[in-house]
Formats: structure tokens, sequence, C-alpha cells
């Protein structure tokens, strides 16, 4: 009987993922109608690999598994493989991962599903180990169990029950529109919901390390932050305020932050934040530093701006295209520096990757690049030391010792320590950059790109204007490159001129959102006329009137866009919940929400609260997993904090003001002084009337104006920013 497949059909693919995987001897297949149609023809399974370019056990399994000639001997007569990106293709990778934490009760990467030629899994799985371990079938072992199961007619039958009721499951929950109350009788979620997920992170919060949970691995969970400091402002709960504090700088001083060279790894294995995982992505240090931002305007913590600062610094030096849009990761891996060859993965030379290799240090490397007592004390200063704190003899840097420590232990002033450390970080960044330097994917995605451009723009009226300008050239880039004005697509993904599409609603509501913050960060209308009709197109594309939700993916005999078939996705999904990027529904809904103000039929703010209603009881029943929706509701309910800005240009000192103001999620609307000029605007804009956030609200005398709005309720117009400032905490207040 011949094979399913012929060969490996990866080579002509562009995602790195892929191609990381064309020289594989198993016959892979990219996900689309060709492969499942193999696998109905030859009556095989599908064994369905979904991973992405600097996932670490992705590598490893490659190395274990998929480079093996006997596997992919099994592999390729009795199933078809196909490989799946899963940044590339979110729709197929959120299904899955659906059915794997349903029936399993977790999920990651590598995921591995075995599947009937329909697309419907029965066995699920992540990371597989060559030979059984630890309670883990060895993959080829599981590979041989499930293809004569597959032979037999009774088994197979089975394998198709089981298959059906999985999927099942998965519709169920991935396009749930109800819940125990009736459509009819449902509210929009109320303000107390904050005031709920917050005190339910304070109850899981670590107040020995920051972060949340007691045990094993911590994620970054910028979202939690973010609501515990909203609940702090609001409240004055110390605990809100101690937790999300406490989180930062226990990231901050950890090693899951980058020491040397800023910016944040994936999350960390340990309770202790000291060891991560290496790999560096596009939407962490676009996430985090939006948390680190809001931790400087709540508290007035330098340190946390410089955080900030750092982590952006580090996305422009390392993930920016040259003409302004960010790729998407660093790998974990690389291989390592010569003072340590020999001690690398047995691939016979000792230059085989390692993870972290970029990354750590021993005693001995820090030695080779600074004079006394610089070495000293940068070895105090962040842990290296002898033995170290991970593979091989290497430490991860994280702060060990305090400034005030080392100036004690070595006899010198807290300045002096200070500025050494300074400049040894610097030789030791230099030193490092002859190290031979970790794989970058340098697809560009239209989703992550959107949080970036939301955090440079937003680093803008604290770390100064030039973040706004990159923001604005990365949003000129995506407008350029994923969007056709004519037809009013977008597509996903930029690759070395390669597009492949369409965009997913990640990619259509986070850079509405960038290009909304690129406008209040400048004042150029053009990124707002792009919000708009990005908003347009979430209403008219993903948003389901029957339903009253706003779905990931297109109808489905919509997707066929820029060679991407329709293919076998057996559920069409929703992103109720924040993982490690913000739940798109919830941006989606806030989008609109503070987009409607740009609008004069109310439809976006119409979509926005049908949207949290229709999902009320689910926000209710956990507010701490539904941290976007729980924002989009409040918006929904209170209209939130607005500051119509009149004036030719937003004074300096203005913007450096409402930078430096905690005001979470305000929008900043700056529009010309007169009617005349604003005419003009509308005309830019196609817009027919102003819109209520701009309407009548002219400059007073010449001079630059502010009309602040909280609740829908609005300040006198006030030619002094302080003023109209003073209005809205003696409001609150009162």
């Amino acid at each position: 009987m011949s094979q399913p497949t012929e060969r490996n059909r990866l080579a002509s693919e562009a995602s790195p993922y892929l191609q990381q995987h064309a020289d594989n001897p198993v016959h892979w297949q990219p996900w689309g109608d060709d492969a499942f149609e193999r696998a109905r023809e030859h009556d095989a399974p599908v064994f369905v690999s979904i991973g992405y370019s600097s996932c670490h056990w992705c590598h490893v399994m490659a190395e274990e598994s998929f480079e093996d000639e006997a596997v992919a001997d099994v592999l390729n007569a009795s199933f078809v493989p196909i490989k799946v990106d899963r940044e590339e293709r979110p729709d197929v990778d959120s299904t899955f991962m659906t059915v794997s934490q349903l029936v399993t009760g977790g999920g990651g990467w590598p995921l591995s599903a075995w599947c009937t030629p329909e697309g419907k899994p029965f066995y699920v799985g992540t990371y597989f180990p060559p030979e059984p371990r630890r309670n883990q079938p060895g993959f080829r072992d599981l590979c041989e169990r499930i293809a004569e199961s597959w032979a037999d007619p009774e088994q197979r039958e089975e394998m198709r029950r089981r298959a059906e009721q999985w999927t099942t499951s998965a519709r169920d929950e991935l396009e749930s529109t109800q819940g125990p109350t009736p459509a009819s009788d449902r509210d929009p979620p109320g303000t107390d919901l904050l005031d709920e997920a917050a005190a339910a992170a304070v109850r899981g919060y670590d107040d020995e390390y920051g972060g949340f949970g007691s045990g094993g691995a911590k994620f970054p969970m910028p979202g939690r932050i973010d609501l515990l400091m909203r609940a702090y402002a609001r409240s004055g709960r110390d605990a809100a305020l101690t937790a999300a504090t406490g989180t930062l700088d226990g990231m901050a001083r950890g090693g899951m932050y980058d020491q040397i060279g800023g910016g944040f790894h994936r999350y960390a294995t340990d309770r202790q934040w000291t060891v991560p995982h290496f790999e560096k992505m596009l939407y962490d240090n676009a996430e985090l530093p939006l948390a680190y931002l809001d931790g400087y305007r709540l508290t007035g913590d330098p340190a946390y701006a410089r955080i900030a600062s750092e982590s952006l610094g580090f996305l422009d030096r390392e993930l920016r295209h040259e003409d302004g849009g960010f790729f998407s990761t660093l790998d974990a891996r690389s291989a390592p520096p010569a003072s340590r060859r020999g001690d690398a993965r047995d691939d016979g030379d000792g230059h085989a990757d390692v993870e972290g290799a970029f990354y750590v240090w021993t005693p001995a490397e820090v030695d080779a690049v600074l004079d006394e007592p610089a070495a000293s004390l940068a070895k105090a200063r962040y842990g290296i030391r002898a033995g170290g704190n991970f593979e091989r003899g290497t430490t991860v840097p994280r702060i060990a010792a305090s400034i005030e420590e080392l100036a004690q232990e070595h006899d010198l002033s807290t300045d002096e320590v200070r500025g050494r450390l300074t400049d040894a970080r610097v030789a030791l960044f230099e030193a490092r950059e002859a190290r031979p330097r970790p794989a970058r994917d340098e697809k560009v995605l239209a989703a992550w790109n959107g949080r970036a451009i939301s955090a440079f723009a937003s680093a803008g009226g604290v770390l100064g204007q030039p973040y706004a300008e990159t923001a604005r050239e990365a949003l000129d880039f995506c407008r350029e490159r994923l969007y056709d004005a004519e037809t009013g697509a977008l597509a996903r993904r930029w690759l070395d001129g390669d597009v492949r599409g369409p965009g997913y609603l990640d990619d259509h509501a986070f850079l509405a959102r960038g290009a909304l913050d690129v406008y209040g960060a400048t004042g150029d209308p053009e990124p707002l006329g792009f919000a708009v009709e990005l908003a347009g197109a979430i209403v008219s594309e993903f948003y389901d009137a029957d339903d009253g939700t706003i779905y990931f993916t297109r109808e489905p005999e919509a997707n066929e866009v820029d060679g991407t078939d329709g293919d076998a996705l057996f559920a069409r999904p929703q992103e109720f919940t924040d993982r490690s990027t913000p739940s798109s529904l919830g941006v989606a809904a806030e989008t609109l929400a503070l987009l409607d103000g740009f609008r004069t039929d109310r439809e976006f703010a119409a979509v926005a609260e049908a949207v949290v209603t229709t999902h009320a009881d689910r926000i209710r029943a956990s507010p701490l997993e539904h941290v976007s929706l729980v924002r989009a509701a409040e918006r929904v309910e209170t209209g939130g904090v607005e500051a119509t800005i009149a004036a030719d240009v937003v004074p300096d000192a203005w913007r450096e003001t409402l930078g430096e103001r905690y005001l979470p999620g305000a929008l900043v609307a700056p529009r010309p002084p007169t009617e005349t000029e604003l005419d003009a605007w509308l005309d830019r804009l196609g817009m027919q009337e102003a819109p209520p956030i701009w309407a009548g609200r002219d400059a007073v005398d010449g001079k630059p104006t502010a009309y602040v709005c909280e609740g829908r309720t609005c300040s006198p117009p006030e030619t002094d920013l302080d003023a109209a400032l003073t209005w809205l905490t003696e409001r609150r207040s009162a």
C-alpha cells in the first residue's frame, strides 16, 4: 500500500518554524485542504504538530523524534503529518488547544494531536519523549499503537466516536454564547467586577516573591497587574497596590528580565523568577512595558520607567525592521561562546545550540571583561558565582545585592557603586554582542505589532516624543505592507515581502487600538481614520448580531484570502480569556467602545454592549480569567475618561502631564482649535459631521483648551490643563 504522502512539502513555506522542519525525513505537509484530501483518499489518520520557531521543547522534540529516520518511517507510512506555525494560524492553535485543555487539563507547545481524516482529534498531548519516561509513552511507540488501532475496524469506530465527543465539547466551549441566565434577561456586567477580580488576584498573590501562585513556573500576567493598579486607584486598598508592585519588582529583579540587555524572556521556570525559558517574544515586551509605565505613573518610582525604557529599547534594537515594523521572536537557544565550547549538546563539534547560551555567564567570563573592583561588584550585583544557578555551571544574572549593600561591603558611596555598575553593564553588554546570536523569527504580525505600537505610543508622554514617532513608523509599516486600502483587507503576516492572510480578530483589534493610541500621542488624524476603518471591519466581518458576539475568525466561506484555505477547522472560536496576549474579544469590545465617540450612529457602542451582555454570566463567574472583558464591560458601563484637547499643537507640558498622570484607559482626543479647521479634518476622514467627542469643543480665545470627561459628564472648557484634571479629582472625591 502506498504512503499517504510522498515528500516533505515545507520547503516552499515562508514561515521560519515550518522552514526549521523542511529537511526532516518526516513528510510534513502545511495545514490546508490538500493535506486533508490526501488523508481522506488514503483513509489515513492525521498527525498535527503545532509550535513556533523559538519554542524550546519544539526544538527538543524535533531533534529527538522528527529528525529520526525510524520515527519518520512510522509517521510517513501510517499518517498524514501536518506542521502548523501557531503564530500564523492562531485559529488552528486555539481549537486544538481547547481540546487539549478540556481532555488533559492543560496544554502547551509543541501541541501534538492525532485526528481523523476530517481533522477531528481523538488523541492529544504536548511534548512526547522518544522513549517512555515518567509515565509518558515514547513517541514512536505511541504512533505505532495508534496506527494499529486505526487499522482495527472496531477500535477505529471508537476513535471516531471519541473525536466526535471531543470536538462537540470544544465547539460548545469555543462557540458558546449562552449562560444560565436567559439572554433577554441579562444586563451588562457592572463596575464591581474589577474589584472582584482584583480581590481574587490578591488571594493568589505570592507575597514572598511576587507574582501569582506559589509553586512551579511563574508567568507574566500584565492584565492582572493592570486591574490591581486600577482597583487600588479607585479603592485605596493597599493590598492591591502591594500585589501589583510586588509582582513588578519580582520580575524586574529576577532572571526573567534580561539584566544586561533589557527586555523580558517568556516566563520563569521557578517561583523566584530566577531561571527563565529564554525566548524573547514581541508581545511580552509590549505588554509588560505598558504595566511598568502605569506602575511609574501610579507610584512615581523611576525604576519602573527605566524597566519600560530598557524593554522598549530592546525591541527597537533587536526586533525592529529598519523601516519600522517589529519582528516576532528571538530563539531561546544559540551556539555557546568560545569560552564554553565543548559544553554544548553532543553533536560532535561542541557548536550545537544551547538554551540560554547567549545570556548566561561564568565568573571567568566576567573577569575577562572587567577589571577590579568592577568585576567583583558586577558578580555580586548579578549573583554570578562558581557553580551558577543554571546548566553547566553558568549563571542567569539577577539582582542579588542592592546598591546599598555593595556600597557598604566595598566601602564606596552609593553613587560610586551605581556609576561603576553602569559602566560594567555596558562593557558586559558589548562583550555579549560578540557571542553567537539567537535566531530571529522575522515575521511581522499585525496583532503583535499592534500591541508594540500601543506600548511605544504610551511611552511617548513619559519617556519622550521619539517613542511616539517609533509607534507611528511601525503603524505605517503595517498599513503599507499588510493592509489593502481599496478592499479594506488586513493580512496577518509579512515576511520579507511575502504576505499571508487573512487577518484574524486579534490583528484587527490590536492594530486598531494601536492606531488609536498613535492618534492620541501625536495628534495626527490619519491613524484615527485607520482605527475606525479596522473597527468597521470588526463589525462587518467578525460580529454576529444574532449571536451577540465577535468571533476570532470570519465566516468559514469568507476565509479564502491570499491562499489560505477554508480547511478543516471544526469550530469557529472566540477568545474569551487573557493568555500570553490579551483576549481579542475583550480588546475588540473595548476598542469599539472607545471609538464610538468618533461616530454619530452609536453602532460601535451597541456592538460593544452586546458582547459584554452576551458573555455577562461568563465574566461574572470568573472575572479574573477575563480581564480584558472586565475592562471592556467597565468602559461600556461608565464611558471612562476622555480628554479632548483643542489646539493647533498639544503643548509639550500638557503631553508630559497627561503622559505621567495615572489615568488608566483614558482616551486623549486632540482636535483643531476652530470649527473651520475641524471641518478640514472631517473632510480628510470622510465624516459628514463632527462626532460627539469633538463637537462644540473649540479652543477658548485661541488658547489650547481641555475638556475632560468622566462617566459621560464633562468639565467646563479649561485653558489650564491642571484645572481640568483638578475637576476630575474633585469629582471622584465628591
